[in-house]
């Protein structure tokens, strides 16, 4: 009986680590042009993987190639053309800097870096943030905004100098089932 008991517990628990493994939190932003008429859209995919929240972002109608910064930042609004979206999401309170290479001691938790506009307007950028989710009690983006900027972050401080915020889409975690 005890083995039966003890196998039947060991299928449980493998069962339901391939449920939680399976269930993985999706989310989406549809970004738009912080500024009316504005022909910038896009969409940026979150999914919560072992590694952390891999982030794919596509977006198009950009009016000026190379570089453009592309964080999380700490409100969800996309309202003022973009400025009621606050700050970088920066839940410990460090310096600026690329979380994927940094991590949480030396970046901002949103701190994505760049994106590479190309001549025709669009971009892309993959990534995995380290420790941030979707779901969590700690480091959870969901409902938080992702802010398109007008130039290159280049990692100086406090934020980056990547200008104002030209695209903005809301982080929306996408229902189950």
């Amino acid at each position: 009986m005890k083995k039966i008991l003890i196998m039947a517990v060991g299928l449980v628990s493998i069962g339901a680590a391939a449920c939680y493994a399976v269930a993985s939190q999706k989310a989406v932003a549809v970004i738009k042009g912080a500024e009316e008429g504005s022909p910038i859209t896009g969409r940026a995919a979150f999914e919560e993987t072992e590694q952390g929240l891999k982030v794919s972002v596509e977006v198009i109608g950009v009016p000026n190639p190379g570089p453009h910064g592309f964080h999380i930042h700490e409100k969800g609004s996309c309202e003022d053309l973009g400025n009621a979206a606050g700050g970088h999401y920066n839940p410990h309170g460090v310096q600026h800097g690329f979380l994927p290479e940094d991590g949480h001691g030396a970046a901002h938790a949103g701190d994505m870096g760049n994106i590479e506009i190309k001549a025709d307007g669009s971009g892309t950028l993959e990534l995995v943030l380290p420790e941030v989710s979707l779901s969590g009690e700690h480091n959870n983006v969901n409902g938080l905004a992702v802010i398109l900027h007008e130039k290159t972050d280049d990692f100086g401080q406090p934020t980056g100098n990547a200008g104002g915020r030209i695209g903005c889409g809301i982080i929306k975690a996408e229902q189950a089932g």
